[in-house]
């Protein structure tokens, strides 16, 4: 499970959606709407795809048909990158979670632009250790922490807590039993600690379009 990654969207004032904006043949501005399939696992790997706006959710599917969650990205993420290293086939699948305009950079001009500009190649490959760094994370916390600590974490990452520039404190909605696929529990369970935090007042419900975190769901984390 992996929130989006804002650490690395500008490196010494550099603007990889300005950039991206200049590289000239192989990319295009695309849009989704909510709900719509971005591509499907098994898919052809042949771009990178750059969020300007909106969510986006990353699935993979085991072959007895269960469905986990591997992240949501937002705005100023990278997904697809898989194509760069020889992949052949998508791995996961990716989904649009709200609206969404997405630059779609070809397998061929991403290259070419990761050779070309050194702040680019620097700020993509800072991008990818800080989510690999984040998948570390999400692995200790799935071992070693309970359910309910691992919801309020999520909640946080979601709401970009302890990240650059001003937290995002209100979620988009997000159903129960998406939530309880990312921590590894039952939606009941998510259920439960979701009215406990409620009722402790460390989060509230937004006129029913989204959540809103408050920084004292933070106890949760840190309460051994």
């Amino acid at each position: 499970m992996v929130p989006a990654t804002r650490s690395a969207n500008k490196i010494q004032g550099f603007d990889p959606r300005e950039f991206l904006a200049t590289i000239g043949e192989g990319r295009k501005v695309v849009a989704f709407s909510k709900k719509q399939t971005i591509f499907s696992q098994g898919d052809a790997a042949d771009a990178v795809f750059y969020i300007q706006e909106g969510k986006v959710r990353l699935t993979v599917v085991s072959k007895i048909g269960k469905e986990a969650t591997l992240g949501i990205l937002s705005e100023g993420d990278f997904f697809g990158e898989g194509c760069l290293v020889g992949k052949l086939v998508r791995m996961k699948s990716a989904t649009a979670m709200t609206d969404c305009k997405l630059l779609r950079v070809d397998k061929k001009a991403m290259m070419q632009a990761l050779h070309r500009e050194h702040a680019f190649s620097d700020l993509f490959v800072a991008y990818l250790l800080a989510r690999n760094i984040r998948y570390e994370e999400d692995l200790v916390d799935q071992l070693f922490n309970s359910s309910e600590k691992r919801l309020a974490r999520l909640l946080l990452l979601l709401a970009h807590f302890g990240k650059e520039g001003v937290p995002e404190t209100v979620i988009a909605k997000m159903s129960q039993e998406t939530l309880a696929d990312m921590i590894g529990t039952t939606r009941s369970r998510v259920s439960f600690f979701m009215n406990r935090f409620r009722r402790l007042g460390f989060i509230d419900y937004d006129g029913g379009s989204g959540l809103q975190v408050h920084s004292s769901l933070l106890n949760v984390v840190l309460h051994d």
